[in-house]
């Protein structure tokens, strides 16, 4: 191998250090992050360690009996293989179709079946369906787990991977196993266009506004700012904010939202590796920050719908209804590679304003409340959630409702 070569791989290798691109996605831009360009060397200081890199390097291009090479492969497989020694889900990498599909979903629309999901312990997890998509009309529900697709077996496969089966042209189904408190399944859903508005509002009765808050988006403030204007012009009694099967997003986006409902004070804080701290705070000019408010909350609340929960709750702003939620305490950020690729990486954890750290337990609700099941339910529409959270804005008793656990 020329230096030239080696040098360039070298390059790619360790690109996803290069943080030019600055952050995208639950941005934390002053992370305690030394920043750097693109290197066409070697570090000195990181040379002995890659001695055996590049003996590895060299043995396979010599000798394995499979040639040619594909040398990206190789280097995304040696990326992939640093960011899994971190063992953290959330840090890692993404191929340029992942990256494009990753970037498309913040800006609007994608093409598959509509669901968010996690690897947990080599499982693939649904946080949440998006509204509105094939996967909620399939009546996929947070905490199933996926175990195939098409027939392939998903367990301990790569996140990105699995990604890659499920997605697909819209027209075009996918056959999914699903397993459920123990119980296997297979359920085909139709891939479709995935249109990714993140705010719907209407006033309820007795004067009680709700917002249907679906994600963190780039277009989600704005959203947020019109449906507010439109529902507040009528002076409503009680505001519902229903942040229930949000997986959450970016975290510029949720201080946004929350400066609406929050005065003065702090959102959350940030906490970095080396001890530094960072605390992100409302303003004075929030729309909605008198009205008595309700928030939804339920196992598929996750990550920026945590944050905004759990800074609601902390400063006794509103109370929240419903059931536990994710448990997702940690900040990423996003940026993009020279390949078209990406690497999101773990920065920080983040705290609510009491500096509770809610990471794999989540936040609990002021009242506990479940949604019947379906199969006893004698009303498909029938909300439990909701109708706690109007009974309680109107003064009305709501111990009828309760989760008492029995």
């Amino acid at each position: 191998m020329t230096s030239r070569s080696r040098s360039t791989v070298l390059s790619l290798l360790i690109g996803f250090l290069a943080f030019s691109a600055g952050y995208l996605l639950a941005q934390s831009p002053s992370a305690p992050i030394t920043l750097f360009g693109p290197q066409s060397t070697t570090p000195d200081e990181a040379s002995a360690q890659f001695d055996s890199f590049w003996e590895v390097w060299d043995l396979v291009h010599r000798r394995f009996f499979d040639q040619p090479l594909d040398d990206g492969r190789l280097i995304e497989g040696a990326i992939d293989g640093m960011l899994a020694v971190l063992d953290d889900p959330h840090t890692r990498y993404l191929s340029p179709e992942d990256e494009a599909n990753a970037r498309e979903n913040m800006d609007g629309s994608f093409q598959g079946i509509g669901a968010e999901v996690e690897e947990v312990d080599g499982a693939v997890i649904i946080v949440s369906p998006i509204d509105g998509s094939p996967a909620q009309e399939a009546g996929l529900l947070p905490g199933d787990i996926v175990r195939q697709a098409d027939g392939q077996d998903l367990t301990g496969m790569n996140l990105d991977e699995v990604v890659g089966l499920v997605r697909g042209p819209a027209g075009e189904a996918v056959v999914l196993q699903i397993e459920r408190d123990g119980i296997l399944f297979e359920v085909e859903i139709v891939r479709d266009v995935i249109k990714l508005a993140s705010v719907r509002s209407e006033m309820l009765e007795d004067d009680i506004a709700y917002i249907r808050l679906s994600r963190f988006g780039n277009t989600t403030t704005q959203e947020l700012e019109d449906s507010l204007e439109a529902l507040l012009a009528v002076n409503p009694q009680g505001l519902i904010l229903d942040l229930r099967r949000n997986p959450g997003g970016s975290l510029d986006t949720v201080v946004q939202i929350a400066d609406q409902f929050l005065p003065e004070g702090t959102v959350l804080l940030e906490r970095f590796g080396d001890g530094r701290e960072r605390v992100l705070d409302s303003t004075r000019k929030g729309m909605a920050e008198e009205i008595p408010m309700v928030v939804l909350v339920d196992e598929g609340s996750a990550s920026a719908s945590e944050v905004l929960a759990g800074a609601i709750q902390d400063r006794e702003r509103g109370i929240l209804i419903g059931q536990q939620t994710f448990g997702k305490g940690t900040v990423q950020t996003w940026h993009r590679l020279a390949n078209g690729g990406g690497v999101r990486i773990t920065v920080a954890r983040w705290l609510t304003p009491n500096q509770s750290w809610i990471h794999h337990q989540g936040l609990t609700p002021d009242y506990s409340v479940k949604l019947p099941d379906p199969a006893e339910s004698q009303a498909e529409s029938e909300d439990t959630q909701l109708q706690a959270a109007i009974a309680y804005l109107l003064g009305q008793p709501i111990d009828s409702l309760l989760d008492t656990g029995e």
